[in-house]
């Protein structure tokens, strides 16, 4: 479904507006970045080179191993270099991983990684080596490339002796393969090629100092790395180094040719011997999906094969998953790496990027002599979020919710936000946005929201329309997106004082409105055709696209363009009072047209299109957002959405506007009776929330899905921005029927703790804990209370 760049920019658009964005895309830049190590960072001059191995294609498939090695009079107190490769590399120091990278760009901004080497040096001599591959055409969809190169620059001149010239040495590592796609339902995945090692051919030790590199070629020079360089513009690393923690893969629930005392042993050593001219299948199930590189340690097993598949769930003779925890009757497909091991002692295999599973399938054949499977283990690895908000009730089943969710969130960030970490691993702005939230809510980080934000950014094309997801090469256009990237900005703007970032954004999000004003329908006043791929929802089964999402005067996506202009007239009134004032009447002027084409008074719902042949949840969901309709008959309108099952209805991805609208149309005490999905899926034993309830369901990690982690704390508890910036706050819980509620919401200036307790009475006590210079209101029962910075209780009735 990704389409060409030639046919993302067939769109024909006016002569003038089409400069105006050119002008406004000049505003492309990286923002002053923090490595990993806290060293504060400005654009570094580069002198060293981009180097490549000779004799190979530049933009073909290729392993390749780097050594440089230095002599230094004594261990430094500092050694501080930046780095970076294409596409990836791997950075060793005697011997020890040091970093890897680079965090995923695009070649105008093409990120590169500080770090402090002393930790890892020594007096005398010292080596660096460095592992470094191109997928080539196997490539993930998100892996955007210019051709095979690494750079590593040393920061001031004591550290230069180590830049990247044709001192440094380099071969290629003939033992690796790319592992074609599996042909089945999985081939969809666009996550990249799996990897095929052949041990036999392995230069082993090459990253250790003794090693004997002499064979070795001499780096060729691909070209200095100026800033202004056209072909990759390195820009500082704007995100901390992901985080690696082992784990040992454990649980295993079915074999096929091992007798059971080799399984007591591997359950009191680790351990696993396949005898010799045997075959053998080992199925782990580790209880929990997981991100992670495996390190699968082996010695001997010279002529024997292995390997290993990676799912998210297993399938029944009818092709579908059913019960996540269920093993019998079913079998595992998905994407493998294979591996060749060439008889030596301590191997290790590990793939070239992370792997995704709950299940993990070993298939041995070994040759003459047996195999020995040392140790199972992975290296987990994700965004290095620290959970520092939480929730508890009385209910379990908000606090399992609450943690399949927050490991959903989890397992989809890496060094981008990403929509599923199994098939695709991309950055869409529909998926982003609910994640940011999250995020936001459960970690208090918001490095990663700033990151996502720019890079949707930079992927603006000149009419003004940013990319349906990126990184990544050859991205779709789904013009409901660039709303969402705008209504990023909002969110960012409510919940962070940080005015210079939003104001860096105002001429790009003027972009974006602009494309969308000049596709008004004149005789409707409602959005007309707008082209692209007009993605909504699931639901509707025509590729998501609502009716009037091809043909024009679709109510969902006028609406979205009036809640987005009222976003942008909140953002503006800042700065630029006649641009915030065009907004919003351009917003009271669509809203009007909309209620006046596609309201039906016999239903007392708003319609899909002025046909008026489609009704939605969608569409009314807008409606009370947007005030299309009276605020008088939001709540009924709203009653009617819950319980008309003939409604076209939202899935769990529009589950989040679903609860926006609740809330507004003043329903916000039944949200917890809406969590039936989520209960659901937890029967079914799902450990991370799916992309949609559909019984085959593609992806078993969406974080769209992961929702209500914003919402247990947002909703249940109440706590919102009352003012810009988060500068003041407004807590209205929605209790529903809970008696006891916990939460802690990590705040720029501290934790806010709000406890409720049920009273015998019926009413409810509230003790709520604000930092210092913080203030706000306390919203029940239609009155507000002020609340001051420290603890407070309040009493209220739901």
């Amino acid at each position: 479904m990704i389409q060409s760049t030639a046919q993302v920019l067939k769109h024909t658009f006016r002569t003038s507006w089409r400069s105006f964005i050119y002008s406004s895309l000049f505003l492309m830049h990286a923002f002053p970045a923090v490595s990993q190590l806290n060293i504060a960072n400005k654009p570094v001059s580069f002198t060293a080179d981009w180097i490549t191995c000779p004799g190979v294609g530049a933009k073909d498939y290729g392993v390749y191993y780097l050594r440089k090695s230095f002599d230094l009079a004594t261990k430094p107190h500092s050694f501080v270099v930046h780095v970076s490769g294409d596409q990836r590399y791997r950075l060793l120091v005697n011997g020890k991983p040091a970093c890897f990278g680079p965090a995923r760009g695009d070649l105008r901004n093409w990120n590169y990684e500080t770090i402090d080497l002393a930790p890892f040096l020594k007096a005398g001599k010292n080596i660096l080596a460095v592992q470094l591959h191109n997928m080539g055409s196997g490539a993930p969809a998100a892996q955007i490339s210019y051709q095979t190169a690494f750079i590593l620059q040393g920061n001031t001149e004591k550290e230069d002796l180590v830049n990247t010239n044709t001192s440094w040495k380099i071969i290629r590592n003939d033992g690796y393969f790319p592992e074609p796609f599996p042909a089945s339902r999985l081939a969809s995945y666009i996550v990249g090629s799996c990897d095929s090692v052949d041990f036999k051919r392995y230069p082993f030790g090459w990253d250790k100092l003794e090693f004997n590199d002499q064979g070795w070629k001499s780096a060729i020079a691909e070209a200095k790395a100026r800033y202004y360089n056209e072909k990759r513009r390195l820009v500082p690393r704007s995100i901390p180094m992901m985080e690696e923690k082992e784990e040992l893969i454990q649980g295993i629930v079915r074999t096929e040719g091992l007798p059971s005392a080799i399984l007591q042993k591997y359950a009191a050593d680790g351990s696993i011997t396949i005898a010799a001219n045997s075959k053998a299948t080992i199925l782990f199930d580790i209880k929990n999906m997981t991100t992670a590189f495996p390190e699968i340690t082996f010695s001997e097993g010279a002529g024997a094969e292995v390997k290993i598949i990676y799912a998210e769930s297993l399938f029944g003779t009818d092709g579908l998953k059913g019960n996540r925890s269920q093993v019998d009757g079913k079998k595992i497909k998905g994407y493998y790496d294979v591996f060749l091991p060439d008889g030596g002692k301590d191997r290790l295999f590990r793939p070239l990027w992370t792997r995704t599973f709950r299940y993990i399938q070993f298939e041995v054949t070994t040759g003459n002599t047996a195999l020995v499977l040392n140790k199972l283990a992975s290296i987990f690895t994700a965004y290095p979020f620290e959970q520092k908000g939480s929730f508890g009730s009385n209910s379990p089943l908000l606090s399992d919710i609450w943690t399949v969710g927050w490991r959903t969130a989890r397992l989809c960030a890496n060094e981008t936000y990403m929509d599923c970490p199994y098939y695709e691993q991309l950055q869409y702005v529909g998926d982003t946005r609910i994640q940011a939230l999250i995020s936001l809510y459960v970690s208090g980080d918001d490095r990663l929201i700033r990151n996502a934000i720019q890079q949707f950014h930079q992927s603006q094309i000149p009419d003004g329309l940013t990319a349906d997801a990126y990184p990544a090469g050859g991205s779709k256009i789904i013009p409901p997106f660039s709303l969402f990237w705008v209504s990023m900005i909002h969110d960012y703007y409510r919940y962070r004082d940080d005015q210079q970032f939003v104001d860096k954004y105002q001429v790009p999000i003027e972009a974006v409105l602009k494309w969308f004003e000049f596709q008004i329908n004149p005789k409707t006043q409602l959005l007309g055709k707008l082209g692209y791929w007009n993605f909504v929802d699931w639901s509707f089964t025509k590729q998501g696209i609502p009716p009037g999402g091809l043909e024009g005067n679709s109510a969902i996506l006028s609406l979205q363009y009036v809640y987005t202009l009222e976003q942008a007239a909140e953002i503006f009134s800042v700065s630029n009072s006649q641009k915030a004032a065009h907004y919003k009447a351009l917003a009271q002027k669509m809203r009007k047209a909309v209620f006046a084409s596609c309201y039906e008074e016999k239903t007392g719902l708003l319609a899909d299109s002025p046909e008026k042949k489609s009704f939605s949840q969608h569409a009314n969901i807008w409606a009370i957002l947007t005030d299309c309709v009276p605020i008088s008959s939001q709540k009924s309108i709203m009653e009617k959405v819950m319980k008309d099952g003939s409604l076209i209805q939202t899935s769990l991805y529009y589950r989040f506007y679903f609860t926006r609208a609740l809330k507004k149309a003043g329903l916000g005490n039944l949200y917890v009776n809406t969590l039936q999905p989520w209960q659901d899926m937890l029967a079914l034993g799902l450990t991370t929330f799916p992309e949609t309830s559909a019984p085959n369901v593609r992806s078993d990690c969406h974080a769209w899905s992961a929702s209500p982690c914003y919402d247990f704390l947002a909703t249940v508890c109440g706590i919102e921005p009352a003012t810009a910036g988060f500068k003041s706050i407004r807590i209205a819980p929605n209790l529903g029927n809970l008696t006891d509620v916990v939460g802690v919401l990590p705040h720029p200036k501290g934790e806010v703790k709000t406890t409720y307790k049920k009273l015998s009475d019926g009413s409810y006590t509230a003790v709520i804990e604000l930092p210092a210079n913080l203030t706000g209101h306390f919203i029940a029962n239609g009155k507000s209370t002020p609340l001051k910075s420290g603890k407070q209780t309040l009493k209220f009735s739901k």
